[in-house]
């Protein structure tokens, strides 16, 4: 097939719009449900992330992507008990495949609603089974088990959208996109990032263990995909903290920094051991632990709200005891798509467990972001490599 209608473009009065290749056929197979604009480019660059994630690490990987950008990106690592707990998943064996995707379904739930997944693997029943109860719009693996084709095909009213790619797939060497009448052309950014990217480290502390350069790919292949400026955190074999889109670099960094913090207060004793009741649904949970973490919880007490979702009133997750177990939180992996121009980042890095760093380098304060990794005991490589993305 070389061409598909689609519902409409970006928005419901962008009317009519298609995919569709000059030459040869369209990559993939849609085997359920009727593909948007923004579907698609969520598929086709959450496809290219997980088969690059699977390629530098030979795990089996997976993506959640929201508006073409990563809510999450994650490797088949076992699960500890802990986030088995976090994940909702406690005591369940899982296959490689679906880890990846709960690992990166979980690093971010919130932002992960309604996300669109892609697989590295074929998907088996399992982590069919999994998505039939998350909020989510479609899927685009290399292939799928019978079993799991039969439980995706029953999602949100037999609508829900399923894609099948061609694993063998090579694009052409230039792509071309067209912005108000003007079509531009450039050379696809084919790069490969493997560990070679992480060799030259100007810090005092040249000491990147394999699990973290393993973390250290994940982030910069992560950020290959995320709309620009963007900053990841990334541990455990997962993304932790993705900032997206900022126009200042520091911002990315905080903003990555706070979705790490908040993965970690996740995992405190004061979340894990909140009174839900019992027939409140995830995506409630979720949201009520983001305001629990959050700085509006005390405002929500001096109302009956809490009722709705907890047989009690959860005692304040104070922030002084927010802080001391934010403490804890050490052997972060940090990746940026371009160099950092001053050291703050690396301040604010710190304060959510940063260890270790991958950034291009290239700024005229290069010599200022080292010393503040100094500071820190921070090892940081310096790729040489920028990875915008629009």
């Amino acid at each position: 097939m070389k061409e598909l209608e689609l519902k409409y473009g970006c928005n419901p009065n962008q009317k009519p719009a298609r995919v569709y290749r000059e030459q040869g056929d369209l990559p993939f197979t849609v085997l359920n449900g009727k593909p948007g604009y923004i579907n698609l480019l969520d598929a086709l660059n959450g496809w290219q992330l997980v088969r690059e994630l699977r390629a530098a690490t030979g795990l089996p990987a997976a993506a959640s992507f929201k508006h073409v950008s990563p809510a999450g990106a994650a490797v088949a690592v076992p699960l500890d008990a802990t986030l088995e707990k976090v994940y909702f998943v406690e005591g369940v064996e899982l296959s490689p495949v679906a880890t990846a995707y709960i690992r990166a379904r979980g690093a971010d739930r919130m932002s992960s609603y309604g996300d669109f997944v892609a697989l590295s693997d074929e998907c088996d029943a399992q982590t069919a089974s999994f998505l039939a109860r998350e909020v989510s719009d479609g899927i685009i693996a290399p292939s799928y088990s019978a079993e799991a084709l039969e439980i995706l095909k029953g999602k949100r009213k037999g609508t829900y959208l399923v894609l099948q790619m061609d694993a063998a797939f090579q694009p052409e060497p230039f792509e071309h996109k067209e912005v108000f009448g003007v079509t531009f052309e450039q050379k696809r950014n084919d790069i490969k990032i493997d560990e070679s990217c992480l060799k030259d480290i100007p810090t005092r502390n040249k000491i990147i263990p394999e699990d973290a350069k393993r973390d250290l790919l994940i982030a910069l292949i992560t950020l290959k995909y995320t709309q620009s400026n963007s900053v990841c955190y990334a541990k455990g074999g997962q993304a932790i903290g993705i900032g997206a889109g900022q126009q200042s670099r520091v911002h990315c960094t905080r903003l990555a920094g706070q979705k790490a913090d908040n993965w970690f207060l996740r995992q405190s004793p004061q979340v894990l051991s909140l009174p839900f009741k019992e027939e409140v649904r995830r995506p409630d949970r979720d949201n009520a632990i983001d305001v629990y973490i959050g700085e509006e919880w005390e405002d929500l007490l001096e109302t009956d709200d809490w009722k709705r979702v907890f047989t009690e009133k959860p005692p304040v997750f104070t922030r002084e005891e927010k802080k001391a177990w934010l403490k804890k939180a050490t052997g972060v992996a940090l990746g940026s798509d371009a160099f950092f121009p001053f050291g703050d980042n690396i301040e604010r890095a710190y304060k959510s467990g940063v260890s270790f760093i991958a950034q291009s380098g290239g700024s005229i304060r290069d010599d200022n972001v080292i010393e503040t990794c100094d500071k820190y005991d921070i090892a940081m490589a310096m790729t040489h490599i920028r990875l915008f993305h629009h």
